[in-house]
């Protein structure tokens, strides 16, 4: 699609003309999350400021047949931020006003550009936290994270994006301005529409803003790095722990991984032996009696053969850097082009579902370095194929899909999830049918078609077009 001189008036008379883009760097950039499968290329990226600009967008959509493509922090793994088809880009960074503090009720509203790391911070001056974390905090956006249901490294304790979100405002796929819950705890008035726009990935309509709930600031949180000698080891290490302490995060992560994260960081090595793999859990340690439990299970864990070393850290400091090992591993991996699938089933499946994925890539990439790590306490495993110097990388992506087939068949026998919490996108569109049987793609065919009808909101993306007879069957 490209636009004409009408096309760019009308977005002048919505817009301000400082706040339309169509210079080849912006596109470039605003055109693009962190995949790097697709090639960019909007027809214009805008910056409206209010919901109602956002809703004039939407209704000159319908009548001029653009597509609009959501664009937050950009941090996404699945291309559901790309724009490759001449669609105008809709940034939310200039709508990042905190609007109103719910203090009675720990609720803050917020508009939709807000960075995950600026909620964060708010929250903490107001003695509270919000508590849904990632790599990605510094720069990813609420409406992102709202799009994608986004997880991280707290699930174990605090849940998904959804369990926060009491309240939301958004502008559908017909122009609509809805106010969905308001909010409130307790609504018992019919289908709660709030719980559609998210995980969504902009499909039905834009968030513009949310009303999130906050948390109460955790205390003295501890951090134990353990270095375990297999996999099979890292889940007996789960339920020891969990039985006895109340865990805010509990991870896991290769040896590979690890070595790559210091080698660029140069953080040092947090003990001398090294292991297959590494468990990172994380408890609130505030009462003396809760650590020397922490230390008790440690060493019952090294007796019972499933630990080889470890460290508790002593300070916030020294937690922050056992926090880096396993947080700065999407950001060193991005250089090698990694192919990255995010998967998950039910905990008891984990051990048996991780050893057949592990026969797969055995076979299918003896050639290549592979880097596990992810969210095991809550089921969710993220598998990184890094991409070789001499291969270009559509022969790498081609190669990684075919193997796909075989690694979603195992994801299909354990009824899990291709995507846990990174989207479905562009990238695992082909293989929605894994995870959703024909009867449910059919519902969300239909969804679509009421919020969006003309389908210019994030078209293409989780699923293709929607049939003319988009009706449940």
């Amino acid at each position: 699609m490209s636009l004409s001189a009408d096309d760019i008036g009308i977005l002048h008379n919505i817009v301000a003309p400082e706040r339309l883009r169509t210079d080849h760097d912006s596109l470039a950039v605003y055109g693009r999350d962190w995949t790097r499968v697709f090639r960019p290329a909007p027809a214009a990226v805008v910056f409206p400021s209010t919901v109602e600009q956002v809703q004039q967008l939407v209704l000159r959509a319908q009548e001029r047949g653009w597509a609009l493509v959501p664009s937050g922090g950009r941090t996404g793994l699945s291309g559901g931020a790309v724009a490759e088809r001449g669609e105008i880009v809709v940034s939310f960074e200039r709508m990042n006003r905190i609007l109103e503090f719910f203090p009675e009720d720990r609720m803050v509203r917020v508009e939709a550009g807000v960075v995950t790391q600026q909620l964060q911070e708010y929250a903490e001056a107001q003695g509270l936290s919000y508590p849904v974390d990632f790599a990605s905090a510094g720069s990813s956006q609420i409406g992102g994270n709202i799009g994608t249901n986004a997880g991280g490294i707290k699930v174990i304790h605090y849940g998904m994006t959804r369990d926060w979100v009491m309240g939301l405002k958004v502008v559908t796929g017909r122009g609509d301005i809805l106010d969905l819950n308001g909010g409130m705890i307790k609504n018992a008035t019919g289908y709660d529409l709030r719980h559609l726009f998210i995980g969504a990935e902009g499909t039905l309509g834009f968030v513009v803003e949310a009303t999130m709930a906050l948390a109460p600031a955790p205390r003295d949180l501890r951090v134990i790095l353990l270095a375990v000698p297999d996999f099979a080891a890292v889940m007996p290490i789960l339920q020891a722990f969990r039985e006895q302490l109340e865990l805010t995060a509990f991870e896991f992560f290769s040896e590979l991984a690890m070595q790559m994260v210091i080698e660029r960081t140069g953080l040092p090595r947090p003990f001398a032996a090294r292991a297959p793999f590494y468990v990172l859990l994380e408890f609130e340690g505030e009462h003396a009696s809760t650590v020397e439990q922490a230390l008790q299970l440690f060493a019952s864990a090294v007796e019972h053969g499933w630990v080889v070393d470890g460290v508790l850290s002593q300070s916030e400091t020294q937690a922050r850097q056992l926090w880096r090992l396993r947080e700065d591993i999407s950001e060193t991996l991005a250089e090698h082009t990694p192919y990255k699938n995010d998967i998950s089933v039910i905990i008891r499946h984990v051990p048996a579902f991780i050893a057949a994925i592990d026969a797969i890539v055995a076979a299918e990439y003896p050639d290549l370095r592979v880097v596990w790590f992810g969210h095991i306490g809550d089921g969710n495993l993220h598998l990184n194929i890094l991409k070789p110097a001499d291969s270009s990388v559509q022969q790498f992506v081609e190669r990684c899909q075919r193997v796909n087939l075989r690694v979603f068949d195992v994801v299909r026998t354990y009824q899990g999830s291709i995507s846990a919490e990174h989207g479905v996108g562009l990238t695992k569109k082909p293989y929605l049918d894994y995870t959703r049987s024909a009867a449910e793609i059919s519902y969300l065919r239909a969804i679509k078609a009421v919020f969006d009808p003309c389908n210019v909101i994030n078209p293409g993306k989780i699923f293709d077009q929607i049939p003319e007879d988009s009706e449940v069957r």
